[in-house]
């Protein structure tokens, strides 16, 4: 029968009811960033107002002329961009290494490492500060250290600071697994049959099978790495080293706010992970609803 046939006053307003709450909720989460980008082109007389104005009076780019002028923002968006594109990488790649060594190798301990590595994601990220950065300005032969790490400042100031920490995070590598554990066990069983390498079987047959999962991991890995901004705090003392997410502060200095530029900055800011996610948001679906092999 039709579905159309089937609809019965009772359903087309629960529907209804159902579409209006979605449209309301997703109106709630966009008007935050709709009165940023109003704001970055209204005139400074215009931001406060009463009562408020959210459609521009006077439209003017003077905030953004005076974003970029006032901090160095192209230097910022390659820091930022640096980081957060190695970090997508070592997490893509070792995390669907790891990911498939715990869904589909068989070895001694298998379990109580997979859980162990699981049990970090419960550990607050504040606590492990303190070492890792210890453990960074000790890196052995970088930045002036010595064998033992002594006499220079190790990784940090570089980009290795921020990527090193999160290379194989726990998320990547527990969120690899699930997905290679979807996959059909039958695959590693005709390569292997075939003489193909546990490398080979991993970068030929699994690898190119796990799109959606990539790209849902490289949209969680980018906006993570973009987004860096205390421990960029804290393993960052160069100025030509600060991120995006650091230089946003400049436009707040004895207890003002230059609200017209920040909100400019914030919008500009904002552009690269939202173009990341519409480039990938199909990938990202897929990933949800996968169930099979295509």
């Amino acid at each position: 029968m039709n579905r159309r046939l089937r609809l019965t006053p009772l359903v087309v307003v629960r529907e209804t009811l159902y579409y209006a709450v979605l449209v309301f909720v997703a109106l709630v989460m966009a008007l935050p960033f709709y009165w940023m980008l109003a704001t970055s082109f209204k005139p400074d007389a215009d931001i406060f107002t009463d009562p408020i104005r959210w459609i521009p009076q006077r439209w003017t780019l003077d905030h953004y002329i005076k974003a970029f002028t006032l901090v160095p923002f192209g230097r910022y968006f390659l820091n930022s961009t640096v980081m957060a594109f190695l970090g997508v990488v070592a997490n893509l790649l070792l995390g669907s290494l790891a990911g498939y060594a715990f869904a589909r190798l068989r070895f001694r301990g298998r379990e109580g490492l997979f859980r162990m590595k699981l049990a970090s994601l419960l550990v607050p990220g504040v606590v492990t500060l303190i070492p890792t950065f210890i453990i960074l300005r000790s890196f052995p032969f970088a930045g002036g250290n010595d064998l033992l790490g002594h006499g220079g400042q190790g990784l940090l100031n570089t980009y290795w600071a921020i990527v090193l920490p999160g290379a194989a995070g726990a998320f990547a590598v527990f969120f690899m697994r699930q997905f290679f554990r979807t996959l059909p066990e039958d695959l590693i069983d005709a390569a292997r049959v075939d003489g193909a390498s546990e490398l080979r079987i991993f970068w030929s047959i699994y690898l190119p099978l796990c799109g959606p999962a990539l790209a849902t991991l490289g949209i969680f890995t980018f906006q993570a790495g973009w987004n860096v901004f205390l421990w960029a705090l804290i393993v960052f003392n160069d100025p030509n080293m600060s991120t995006v997410q650091m230089g946003l502060q400049a436009f707040s200095f004895n207890h003002n706010t230059d609200y017209g530029p920040l909100m400019a900055a914030s919008v500009v800011v904002s552009l690269p992970v939202l173009i990341v996610f519409l480039f990938a948001q199909r990938y990202f679906t897929q990933s949800i609803s996968f169930s099979g092999v295509k």
